[in-house]
């Protein structure tokens, strides 16, 4: 078995790496010569530990399939020291395959000791936001403007392994190794991506909110709202995203979203429609203990569709039920409305449920 091991002064200023980043928090990847454990084996892994401002870099090569036990022994060995492990989907792929196959080696309990975080799936909750062709680790590299020399992908190292195994030396050996070191290397530069998972899940506060009126592609006036906020934690570059009804820009410690508002007359449905009537006339519902001062001929039984009252108003749009009550433009409608009224746009703890619904709706997007 080889070893490598390196340390690197870093730079740990940006508050998500501090964060996450402890000294009880280890990187780790596997490279395997496949992707089940009942027929592939982990021939090299990769750590990245922190010690003040120092990233302590760890690799175990297997040089042979018969070293495969002592690398992974090696491995677990170091991970006892850790409370939290941090991986490149390996809650899909590196976690799973060792639980597999090194059972009897006691990983199943060494790894339910662990907090696991999983980068790519964190970052697969704000894919819309980073507007990212995949979630494969070197493109989130280059989201965060990390570069590489490794040319490679974790799938064409295998027959490059294959190649070690019969004599080809230094070169192939040095790819090998590139590989899975600029991959443990660079995660912690990923971190920063995490602080727009911080930002959908609440971490900011609102600063103001200003309404606007505009002229529409059609010619007509329309309105929207503007939130802006103070994230409590800088998000990585400058950002924007729009999905549907809502806009939003991202840069440093500061946010703006724009909602669109409707205006005019909404729809609210009654659930117990067979408790209503519907009048023609009015174009709306009325329960059937005021419906006895209704001539017949104007009333008929209410179905689903039309059991509804009206409002006239000011609404902003939704896609849960987050404020109610709910109104709609039509009858199974996925987004709905709710009036904006002074009560919403004064407290805290309204504006930021509905704003995380937004946030996580132009998360999810694209």
């Amino acid at each position: 078995m080889i070893t490598w091991h390196e340390e690197i002064p870093s730079d740990f200023t940006h508050p998500c790496v501090n964060r996450i980043f402890t000294e009880k928090a280890l990187f780790f990847d596997i490279e395997t010569t496949g992707l089940s454990p009942a027929n592939a084996s982990v021939y090299l892994i990769g750590t990245a530990a922190r010690r003040g401002d120092v990233i302590v870099l760890d690799q175990f090569f297997a040089e042979s399939p018969g070293e495969e036990r002592a690398v992974v022994r090696a491995f677990f060995h170091l991970l006892k020291g850790y409370e939290t492990v941090i991986t490149y989907n390996g809650d899909r792929f590196d976690i799973p395959f060792l639980k597999a196959k090194y059972a009897s080696d006691g990983a199943e309990a060494l790894f339910s000791d662990l907090v696991s975080l999983d980068i790519r799936k964190e970052a697969s909750r704000v894919k819309g936001l980073l507007h990212l062709a995949d979630l494969k680790q070197k493109s989130v590299e280059a989201f965060v403007g990390v570069g590489r020399d490794d040319l490679f992908s974790g799938g064409e190292l295998i027959p490059v392994y294959e190649e070690y195994l019969k004599g080809a030396g230094q070169k192939a050996l040095h790819c090998l190794k590139l590989h899975n070191y600029e991959d443990v290397l660079h995660m912690p530069a990923l971190l920063p991506v995490l602080s727009f998972c911080r930002m959908i899940d609440g971490g900011f506060s609102v600063v103001s909110l200003e309404g606007n009126e505009y002229t529409s592609f059609n010619g007509g006036r329309a309105k929207e709202l503007f939130f802006a906020l103070k994230l409590s934690e800088p998000v990585c570059g400058r950002i924007s995203s729009n999905s549907g009804p809502f806009y939003l820009t991202a840069r440093g410690e500061t946010a703006r979203l724009r909602a669109d508002l409707y205006e005019g007359e909404l729809k609210y449905f009654f659930e117990d429609y067979k408790d209503y009537f519907y009048l023609p006339d009015e174009d709306i519902a009325v329960h059937k203990s005021v419906s006895a001062y209704v001539d017949k001929a104007h009333r008929r039984k209410a179905r689903p569709a039309d059991c509804y009252t009206k409002r006239e108003g000011i609404f902003l749009p939704q896609f849960e039920i987050i404020q109610e009550p709910a109104f709609y433009e039509n009858y199974k409608d996925k987004k709905s409305y709710f009036e904006l009224t002074e009560d919403f746009a004064e407290s805290e703890p309204l504006l930021k449920r509905y704003l995380v619904h937004a946030l996580r709706i132009l998360g999810r997007s694209g």
